[in-house]
């Protein structure tokens, strides 16, 4: 199977890859602006900048016939993944842990009105 064939399907999204990864930097940008943000902001950023040089990747891969080229692009697709997946349970952790405590407050708040 050559790579042309193989990387077909990822060089038929890359527009939106490039699309996602130009709002994502932008997003980044957006939230450096805040005093917290400048903190998190890198991660948008690198998440958009993956995304972009994983397009530009599978671009050479399918043009060139370059099978590095393509292993790049899904290496830089998997690095996306790993960091959006620890960001996702993260949040869910901080979700979760927001709603204990504040049914918690909810429950003191009720009983110190009785």
């Amino acid at each position: 199977m050559d790579t042309r064939q193989v990387s077909a399907g990822l060089y038929s999204a890359k527009g939106w890859m490039k699309l996602v990864g130009v709002m994502m930097i932008i997003y980044g940008a957006f939230t450096a602006i805040t005093i917290i943000g400048i903190v998190v902001a890198w991660l948008p950023i690198w998440m958009g900048v993956l995304l972009f040089q994983s397009a530009s990747a599978v671009d050479r891969a399918y043009n060139a016939d370059d099978a590095a080229a393509l292993a790049e692009s899904l290496n830089k697709i998997k690095t996306y993944f790993t960091i959006m997946g620890v960001l996702t349970l993260i949040g869910l952790i901080l979700m979760g842990l927001v709603i204990f405590l504040g049914g918690i407050a909810a429950i003191t708040g009720g009983m110190s009105s009785m």
